[in-house]
Parts: structure tokens; sequence; C-alpha cells
């Protein structure tokens, strides 16, 4: 852990495609915290609707998005974690176990994240959904503890730019 930033739950969100495992991971790196990608919590069934090419719903997302909170909440010494957390009631969701996590939000453009998607090789998710996760996405609100990052700038910069953003909010 990171001297001078106890216990720090950090969630690296956006759209499919925005780089959040990329970021995460040099994140955490950063930090001195594990990595999870929010990912590999799904349920089954919700990564083979996925893969079928059917958006989730928030039925499907919730028992997804408790576990996220509830992972997070059992890092003591803190983590980072990618999860697309698109809308604002996912994030209260997350909220209700890790009351204090920040939200680094990564943003792109449509085209280029499409790009992303259709050249990455062995996800689950296909770019026919990103349509799907523009329309669910809810931008962070004023109230929420979050910043958002361009994904046109490399990874390694954004995590650096959001580590200072966290080590510039987070209490000491």
């Amino acid at each position: 852990m990171n001297p001078g930033i106890p216990a720090l739950r950090v969630v690296v969100m956006g759209v499919s495609g925005s780089g959040k495992s990329t970021v995460g991971a040099h994140l955490a790196a950063i930090l001195g915290l594990d990595y999870l990608d929010g990912d590999d919590l799904h349920p089954r069934a919700n990564v083979e609707k996925m893969a079928s090419g059917q958006p989730l719903n928030d039925v499907d997302r919730a028992p997804w998005l408790e576990a996220v909170g509830k992972r997070l909440a059992e890092h003591p010494e803190g983590l980072v974690l990618g999860c697309s957390a698109l809308k604002r009631a996912y994030r209260d969701l997350i909220r209700r176990y890790a009351p204090d996590v920040y939200f680094v939000h990564l943003v792109g453009s449509f085209d280029l994240l499409y790009e992303r998607m259709k050249t990455r090789p062995g996800h689950f998710m296909p770019p026919e959904l990103l349509n799907s996760q523009f329309a669910t996405l809810e931008p962070l609100g004023d109230d929420e503890a979050g910043h958002v990052f361009d994904v046109s700038s490399p990874p390694e910069e954004i995590a650096l730019n959001a580590a200072r953003w966290l080590r510039q909010t987070s209490p000491e």
C-alpha cells in the first residue's frame, strides 16, 4: 500500500474498449495496490449473453455490481477494480458496499473505441454492443467522487494523471 493513502478503493469505469483493464493495471502498480478486472466477477450467464450479442439489463447487472462492491469492501488495504459502472444507480449499488470508492472515468469517441474493440483479441464483448453501452452511460454527477480522463492519451499517462488526482483528492 502507498503510504499516506489509506484503503484507497478505485473503480476504473467506462464503456467497453475504453481501456479499463490496461489503465487500471497501470494505476494499481503506481499506487502499490492489487488490480482486479470486474469482468472476472460476471456470472457465466452474463458472459454468455454478451458474447451472443445481447446487452445486459439492470437485472442481469445487479448481482455482478454487488460482487464488485463486496470485493472492494473486502480489501482493507485498498484495490483498483475495472468495472463499466455505466449508470448512477450502478455506482450507488457499488457505494452501498464501498462508500469511500473513487471513480476514474475513461472517455473516448465512439469511433475510437469501436476500432479498439474490433482489434482486441479474445474478448467476449462484441463491438456491436458498444451502441448499447453509450446509450446506457450516465456521466459522473458533481456529487460523485470521480474524475474524467480522455483515452486519447497513452494508458501510462492516463494512469499517472489519475494517480496524481487521487493523491490530491483522497484523505491523507
